[in-house]
């Protein structure tokens, strides 16, 4: 099971820098062009499986899920840290946002048409991944799709690799091991971006969008 310290731990840790993330972050797709793009691709591929039900894991201040409302999806956003929720409420009213473990979601089985985890799993120790990777099958409905996104780890010779986050301790993730493992989970990778740091990017990593289906 994954340790309730490490997920109290981080969502502890984001509570004392919501305030500031949420500045920094709100308007972060406006010059991203290519995460908009998958976003899209994500929302029209759980639009024609005919659910449009999706949870955005680890929500932050809600930007996200009001992207992908605007989408026609009905997205709602959960996060372990309650004050993001709490300014992911006062910014999209209209929306649902709760407190909540990725590693155990208060969800129906097979209930979601489509699960995004945009960056939301890089605090997780990797062999405690397949705990919340099985959790994202459980909620799925056949058919249904994932999108993870992630910074990349050097090349497939290092599988995970930790960096210094600015708010706790992280992982990059090799593309190819993430999407084995995803696949172990029951979720078969579709479709992957991969697009290289910007020169103005404090890390200059690799940031991969894997979409994967559930059978």
């Amino acid at each position: 099971m994954v340790e309730h310290d490490a997920l109290g731990a981080t969502g502890e840790a984001y509570d004392a820098v919501a305030s500031v993330y949420a500045q920094r972050f709100r308007d972060e797709l406006g010059d991203r062009p290519l995460d908009r793009a998958i976003l899209g691709a994500f929302a029209e591929v759980v639009r024609a499986g005919g659910e449009g039900r999706v949870a955005d894991l680890g929500c932050g201040p809600g930007h996200v899920t009001a992207h992908l409302e605007g989408l026609g999806l009905a997205a709602f956003g959960i996060d372990a840290s309650s004050v993001m929720v709490g300014l992911a409420r006062e910014a999209y009213p209209g929306l649902r946002f709760e407190v909540g473990s990725m590693a155990a979601l208060d969800i129906a089985d097979g209930a979601l048409g489509g699960v995004l985890s945009r960056w939301s799993v890089i605090h997780t120790p990797p062999p405690e991944l397949p705990v919340f990777l099985a959790e994202f099958h459980r909620v799925l409905a056949p058919g249904g799709h994932l999108l993870i996104g992630f910074s990349a780890s050097d090349g497939p010779s290092h599988p995970t690799q930790v960096f210094d986050h600015t708010v706790a301790p992280a992982y990059r993730w090799s593309p190819d091991h993430l999407s084995a493992t995803l696949r172990a989970a029951g979720l078969a990778e579709v479709a992957r971006m991969v697009r290289e740091p910007r020169a103005t990017d404090r890390r200059q990593f690799q940031e991969v969008h894997l979409l994967a289906r559930r059978a």
